[in-house]
């Protein structure tokens, strides 16, 4: 009950605008990278261990994202259900961030939630995702991103499969995979 709800709850926001300053297009998702040109850039971490952040121009970042990722990644978009070319990806491998290549999941911990966007129940290291509170939509939830650019993922849940029991739900359009 609680994965239908979810559901409705996404597919339902999915379907009205969003309070982005982009207006939602009707643009399917086709630019997730699964070939050689995504690559996994390794983290870097400052003098006291922390991983170093990547900052860039409102500018560079539209120079570097389609029209999708840019509101996806750096608006908090949402890409519409069963729409992200990820979904069905079933190959062993590295699903990183499509703003800055930091790996995020493992292929081995890939489900199929029955939500319409990729979901993980656990990332690779806990301290490449940040969480914050998301109260959008008159919803209290969860969301996901990068720690590396800050660029959004999707939304982090407690209704996901052992051990973690978590779900995290991301778009496919923030994600680049990384065949082994």
């Amino acid at each position: 009950m609680r994965v239908f709800f979810t559901f409705l709850c996404a597919f339902l926001l999915a379907c009205h605008s969003s309070p982005v300053k982009a207006p939602r297009t009707a643009e399917p998702v086709t630019s997730g990278k699964t070939t050689s040109t995504a690559s996994i850039i390794p983290p870097e971490y400052d003098q006291q261990g922390r991983l170093i952040r990547i900052r860039k121009t409102d500018a560079e970042w539209r120079a570097q994202l389609s029209a999708l990722e840019y509101r996806v990644l750096r608006q908090e978009g949402t890409e519409r259900a069963f729409t992200g070319d990820l979904l069905e990806e079933k190959r062993k491998g590295t699903f990183v961030c499509r703003g800055c290549g930091l790996p995020l999941f493992r292929s081995e911990t890939k489900f199929d939630s029955g939500t319409g966007w990729p979901s993980f129940w656990k990332p690779i290291q806990p301290e490449f995702i940040v969480e914050h509170e998301d109260r959008s939509y008159g919803m209290v939830r969860t969301e996901v991103e990068c720690a590396r650019c800050g660029g959004h993922l999707g939304h982090v849940f407690n209704d996901g499969p052992p051990p973690t029991g978590l779900r995290y739900c991301i778009n496919a359009v923030s994600l680049d995979f990384v065949p082994d």
